[in-house]
């Protein structure tokens, strides 16, 4: 029999915001799959790294950061068959995903190559959206408020079109784009009722209002919530 392909959300940060589910998979797994970004160390791997076992073998997708859609899909496909070559000897697999796995997670990429081949097993994790509302003290939305989730990524004529209907909005993957985000908020007038954070809740977390940055780029790890 083929092993099961687990992808598992490890949260935004904090390894105790992890489900026991998701980490009774990683503790026990003998394989773990995950992306490094440029060569470098996975976020995703250093939040579970409490609960990896010291034997468990460990998959690298080497992900080079803004590479063209071409060669990206290329590893994709390179990092999906080599956690096929386990299941079809019959191991499970766990992959790592940052957050939830099917919120602009990673996972997705390698479920749409597996699935259909594996039995795929999807385990939800806490997204850096409610990660930062929660840090921030601050509610996304209530009531019948429409909340508005908008990456950064979008260009400019967009963005700002999207955020003048929001009621309530998150600004999500700011990183480099930072300063035509503040553009658009302060042509908006909600300059003043929006607030970043960064590296939402590790150590090195950061909560800014947005009217107080003066620099045109924020760690890409940074979510912006809109009050409504």
């Amino acid at each position: 029999m083929s092993g099961t392909l687990y992808g598992v959300g490890v949260g935004p940060g904090d390894p105790e915001l992890m489900t026991v589910k998701t980490w009774r998979l990683i503790s026990t797994a003998k394989v773990i799959a995950y992306l490094a970004a440029n060569g470098g160390e996975s976020t995703a791997r250093a939040i579970a790294e409490p609960f990896i076992a010291e034997d468990a073998e460990e998959l690298v997708i080497n992900m080079p950061m803004r590479v063209d859609p071409d060669a990206g899909q290329a590893i994709y496909d390179k990092g999906a068959e080599s956690i096929a070559a386990h299941l079809l000897a019959g191991t499970d697999v766990v992959m790592l995903c940052e957050g939830d796995p099917f919120f602009y997670g990673s996972f997705m990429y390698v479920f749409e190559r597996l699935a259909n081949r594996f039995k795929t097993i999807v385990v939800p994790g806490v997204t850096s959206i409610s990660a930062s509302a929660a840090e921030m003290g601050q509610p996304l939305c209530a009531r019948n408020d429409v909340l508005k989730i908008l990456p950064a990524t979008l260009d400019e004529q967009q963005l700002r079109k999207e955020l003048a209907t929001a009621q309530a909005a998150a600004i999500i993957k700011v990183g480099r784009h930072f300063g035509k985000v503040k553009e658009v908020l302060r042509s908006l007038d909600l300059e003043r009722r929006a607030t970043a954070i960064s590296y939402a809740t590790q150590e090195q977390q950061i909560i800014q209002p947005i009217a107080e940055i003066t620099d045109d780029t924020l760690p890409y790890f940074t979510t912006i919530i809109v009050k409504a």
